[in-house]
């Protein structure tokens, strides 16, 4: 049990309920004394004596007699008036605490008001104008203040990370109220269709609306493909998109193989840029690892000025059958997914429009990229457009004033660790913030972050973030451990009372002391309630938070319809 709800006080009530009976004591005396006053006044009589609580005496022992029917008559609606405050007061204690969980009352040991000045209203309203960001919105509303009631912002400059357990609410409570009213262009990724379902209909009002579901997560039909080749436009991107598939192509717990891996990865790239800068279609690169004999891809190569790259693929090709056959074999690996033409046609060349990363970052629109982790996963190619949207982006605001996005894009990376995994995020998540590239990554646990990023990569996610929230739901009682250390202590007051006796005599004495104890321990933190979360500003103490679910937002109608439309069962 945590600190704050640790009863610590004196053992002797004596001088509590002595106190209060003489309180009780007066208070009788008091509407006795104004009874007996307003009979008599009404009687014009003389008015009982100042000494009310002698009266008060007087009357009960009976040295003075009650002042007849009319004192009775005043006493009673005395004492209805006083049950009737006293219910009402209730009431409004009970209205108070109604909705308070048994977390609530650590709130009085974190963050005050003036803590939180940057991230008010005003304060995050404030920053937006700095920026000169174009939008109405003061950044990305992230709950109520335990305490105060007062709305909690990610500024525009701010990136956010979140931890939440399965089924803490993550995507009702974070990732559609920061889709809905983001200003300009949202991107989103997933590994299931309730945050396209949810959205979908408020953000078609916004702009276009362009889903990717390569996996049928959504079941959603192709009208438009994206042409990941048209990342590659050097040697460098090259590599870049090689690494994205080379992410999902072994276990995270996997020994990798120093030389087959790097081996593996260099093949990759070097065909991916022969693919782009052939104009062949993606697929065609599978086709290449699948015949060492093939040399199309080193003339082309050759032919594009890629002198090197194209040595390196000559080379590959000459080793030995086995050498040859093992660094062949690891790079059609990490491509695997482009066997399934239910995959490839999202990629290749077909009916509709033809995605372009650039104009989507100039228009309002959204991107939901959907994909199931597992064999046969689509991620790579949700993290390669990730990049890609992203990276334009960047681009975009390097030309643009003050060297940043007027109009914010914000990216929520839902199921990060499954679908997006994108290697170097931890060493770019920093400076996207001043950028106006606003990303929200959410995990289920830090265990997840650690097996894409290593344990250096995800604290340097979590330190880079500006806004840093726990939802609830972990079962890592190192990381718990670890969140109760950044929450930080209090020094509760304890009592000790001492008695001495003698012959006719007694007294005792009070004395106090305090310790340091844990705001929040980490029980606390493991059972966190529905509702509430911890959030770790940069630049203020933690908060705790209550979350606000769009169920109890101004644009809850419009989701319910969107729902109606756009889920299988129009459900919730």
């Amino acid at each position: 049990m945590s600190a704050p709800r640790r009863r610590s006080g004196p053992p002797d009530l004596a001088p509590y309920l002595a106190f209060a009976a003489v309180g009780l004591l007066t208070f009788a005396s008091l509407v006795v004394w104004i009874a007996c006053a307003a009979a008599q006044a009404i009687g014009h009589k003389a008015r009982p004596p100042a000494n009310f609580a002698g009266y008060f005496v007087e009357i009960i022992t009976g040295q003075r007699a009650w002042p007849g029917p009319i004192a009775t008559q005043v006493l009673v609606v005395e004492i209805l008036a006083v049950v009737a405050v006293a219910v009402l007061s209730r009431n409004a204690v009970f209205g108070l605490r109604k909705g308070r969980t048994r977390v609530d009352v650590a709130a009085r040991h974190l963050a005050k008001k003036k803590d939180l000045v940057h991230l008010s209203t005003k304060g995050a309203s404030a920053t937006a104008a700095r920026l000169g960001a174009k939008t109405s919105a003061p950044g990305v509303l992230v709950g109520e203040v335990i305490g105060t009631g007062k709305p909690l912002w990610g500024p525009w400059e701010d990136l956010h990370v979140d931890i939440w357990g399965t089924r803490a609410g993550k995507t009702t409570s974070r990732a559609i109220p920061a889709i809905i009213p983001a200003p300009g262009a949202v991107l989103v990724t997933s590994n299931k269709r309730d945050i396209v379902d949810a959205t979908r209909l408020p953000r078609e009002k916004a702009g276009p609306v362009w889903v990717f579901d390569p996996q049928d997560v959504a079941n959603e039909d192709p009208d438009w493909w994206w042409n990941p080749l048209s990342y590659v436009v050097d040697v460098d991107h090259a590599a870049r998109l090689a690494t994205v598939f080379s992410a999902y192509s072994r276990d995270p717990q996997a020994k990798s193989d120093a030389y087959f891996d790097t081996e593996g990865e260099l093949l990759l790239a070097f065909l991916l840029l022969a693919a782009a800068e052939g104009g062949l279609p993606i697929t065609q690169v599978y086709r290449w690892l699948s015949d060492p004999t093939d040399d199309q891809a080193v003339g082309i190569l050759r032919a594009a000025g890629h002198e090197l790259p194209a040595e390196h693929v000559q080379g590959v090709v000459n080793y030995p059958d086995k050498q040859r056959g093992g660094v062949f074999a690891t790079a059609r690996k990490s491509v695997g997914c482009l066997i399934n033409p239910a995959v490839t046609r999202w990629v290749t060349p077909g009916a509709g429009r033809e995605f372009s990363p650039e104009k989507f970052v100039r228009s309002s629109g959204t991107l939901y990229s959907l994909s199931r982790e597992g064999q046969g996963t689509a991620g790579p190619l949700v993290t390669a457009l990730t990049i890609a949207v992203i990276e334009a982006a960047e681009a975009k605001a390097t030309a643009s004033p003050g060297g940043r996005l007027a109009v914010p894009l914000v990216g929520v990376l839902d199921e990060a660790a499954n679908v997006c995994r994108w290697k170097s995020l931890p060493d770019l998540y920093s400076h996207y913030g001043s950028r106006g590239i606003v990303l929200l990554t959410i995990l289920q646990s830090w265990a997840q972050g650690v097996e894409v990023w290593g344990e250096h990569g995800m604290a340097k996610l979590w330190s880079s973030a500006n806004i840093r929230v726990y939802g609830g739901g972990a079962a890592d009682p190192r990381f718990l451990s670890d969140l109760t250390q950044l929450i930080g202590d209090y020094e509760p007051i304890s009592y000790s009372t001492t008695v001495q006796t003698g012959r006719g005599h007694h007294s005792h004495s009070v004395s106090s002391s305090t310790r340091p104890e844990k705001i929040l321990d980490v029980a606390d933190l493991f059972s966190l309630p529905r509702g509430r979360a911890i959030v770790l500003p940069s630049g203020a103490p933690p908060v705790l938070i209550k979350t606000l679910p769009w169920q109890s937002s101004p644009y809850a109608p419009t989701v319910r319809e969107s729902l109606a439309k756009y889920a299988p069962e129009g459900n919730e």
